[in-house]
């Protein structure tokens, strides 16, 4: 069996969240061409899928509140979000763009209506697994690289708990974008990914042997 050590992990680069989406991530879209150009070089590519069903939690609208608000949703501090990438919908496919050829697999997050979930691993409980770790390591992989949207929400928290299950994590920074709600949003996710031993690195260091 040709068992991958190394796997890129693709983080929800869906229309919702690249210009003209529900959540546009600013400059979201300018990730894909590199994805695509690196893809190549690795054994094994996933992909997560935000999947919410209508009405989720972390939707502004099923609280009569704003984009933006937070609140406490089952005990965990909640941004609230607009409504975006609902199951079934043209927001929650993957941008036309990205050459899909490549996955392997795709994991879907975000499915329990009541609970919201950034990582592609868990929800923000942790009470349901998508499968992805077992998955990595049945592949044989201890090395995983993350891209995608967004550095500071979906990326950063797939990236940590990639590293708290024991994978060997890098980042490569210039494949993602931010959310910036908050100005400093990006560089803090940076700092606290580094502060956890994750690599953050430039897509051209993802060249060599996957």
């Amino acid at each position: 069996m040709n068992r991958a050590k190394r796997a890129l992990i693709l983080v929800d680069i869906q229309n919702d969240f690249c210009p003209g989406g529900a959540l546009a991530v600013p400059d979201g879209d300018a990730i894909v061409p590199v994805v695509n150009a690196i893809m190549p070089q690795y054994k094994l590519v996933v992909a997560t899928q935000d999947w919410h069903p209508p009405g989720h939690a972390s939707f502004a609208s099923s609280h009569g509140a704003r984009p933006g608000d937070t609140l406490e949703l089952d005990g965990f501090h909640q941004v609230l979000w607009p409504d975006h990438c609902v199951q079934g919908t043209p927001g929650a496919e993957f941008v036309s763009e990205l050459n899909t050829e490549p996955i392997c697999h795709v994991f879907q997050k975000g499915t329990d209506p009541v609970i919201d979930s950034y990582s592609g691993f868990f929800d923000m409980a942790r009470r349901h697994s998508t499968g992805l770790g077992d998955y990595l390591r049945q592949q044989g992989v201890t090395q995983v690289h993350v891209v995608g949207l967004a550095t500071d929400y979906c990326v950063r928290f797939t990236a940590m708990d990639a590293r708290g299950l024991g994978f060997d994590v890098t980042v490569l920074v210039d494949a993602t974008r931010a959310v910036e709600l908050h100005s400093g949003d990006k560089d803090s996710a940076l700092e606290d990914m580094r502060q956890a031993g994750i690599r953050i690195e430039l897509a051209s260091a993802a060249a060599g042997d996957a």
